[in-house]
């Protein structure tokens, strides 16, 4: 049986050894202003798909510039945004041109967790490095930048109308709410020692630090070999992923939470709905979701003018709209 949700006091992770409260505050997001990073700050690493080395500078950008990637041969940079989406197979890849940006969501989620609008990310190689598997490094690297808040007002797209995309058994949908922040409910079913598990928190730099952000990438050593012919998971290993063999976690360490599979779910529902292009106020909700789905779902709300009311500040500030075309049912 899966507990009920009471966002403003406290949200229920439902897991293998049962339910447990995770007591917090009422979340609201009280900032109209933007915010940017005060300094430049480094995080390198290797990919996880692609296995090569890659540097990222985070920098301050303006008020309005939003996440924009650079890459190292100057093509035209790349704003981080849903029309942009290039592939969302294990990963979400942006471009423009000729430029590509692979695994972008961890940066993102954090970036979108701990309230940050606007930043330059000038990255040397085609694919964020995966550091640990999670977004830790990320979040410690904005702290270490600090957050700057700017003078333009912020943008929001608030959720009036409910909204959902499914594909198979496998659903996502946004729904309004009274509340100015984004409530996140994600539940996961695996086989074996996974099963099912389902996490639902609100949006907030505090909460996003310390039950999200350290959740790391997950996966099978069954499927290793299949991906590494796709020239996929180059780069995975017990460093940067927890990876199961049958029930058994191969980590020395463990996990970092019993629920850590949906935890890390949630992390990637972030950093892919931080492509909206502005905070989004309402809630969201998955079954069985993935990165295909998190970017349908922003496609559907984005082109269903009804559904969503976005602050006057945002009003025919989106680049053009290029359908995605993933094909998913309403």
């Amino acid at each position: 049986m899966v507990a009920s949700t009471q966002f403003a006091h406290a949200a229920i992770v439902v897991g293998a050894k049962g339910d447990r409260q995770i007591a917090m505050k009422p979340c609201s997001d009280t900032s109209s202003r933007q915010t940017s990073l005060r300094k430049s700050v480094v995080v390198s690493g290797r990919g996880v798909h692609g296995d090569t080395p890659a540097r990222l500078t985070l920098s301050p950008a303006e008020a309005g510039t939003g996440v924009v990637f650079v890459t190292r041969d100057g093509d035209e940079p790349i704003a981080a945004h849903w029309t942009n989406v290039r592939c969302t197979r294990l990963r979400t890849e942006i471009g423009s041109g000729a430029a590509r940006v692979s695994t972008v969501e961890h940066l993102m989620a954090a970036f979108a967790g701990l309230g940050v609008d606007n930043a330059l990310v000038e990255i040397d190689e085609s694919e964020v490095p995966a550091v640990d598997g999670s977004a830790l490094p990320f979040v410690a690297a904005i702290r270490d930048a600090g957050i700057a808040r700017l003078r333009a007002a912020r943008r929001v797209i608030k959720i009036v109308e409910t909204v959902r995309v499914s594909d198979g058994a496998s659903w996502a949908e946004f729904a309004p709410t009274n509340r100015r922040c984004l409530d996140l409910d994600v539940e996961i079913a695996f086989p074996g020692a996974i099963g099912h598990q389902r996490i639902a928190l609100p949006l907030a730099p505090s909460i996003f630090a310390r039950e999200i952000a350290p959740a790391r990438s997950f996966g099978f050593l069954r499927d290793a070999e299949q991906l590494w012919r796709q020239g996929l998971a180059l780069g995975a290993s017990l460093e940067n992923c927890v990876i199961f063999d049958g029930d058994r976690v191969l980590n020395p360490r463990g996990l970092r939470f019993p629920d850590e599979m949906a935890r890390h779910k949630m992390l990637d529902v972030i950093g892919d709905l931080a492509l909206a292009g502005a905070p989004i106020h309402g809630a969201f909700r998955s079954y069985r979701g993935g990165h295909g789905l998190n970017l349908a779902l922003i496609e559907r709300l984005m082109t269903t003018p009804s559904a969503y009311a976005p602050s006057k500040e945002a009003e025919g500030s989106a680049p053009r709209v290029r359908r995605l075309g993933l094909g998913l049912s309403p």
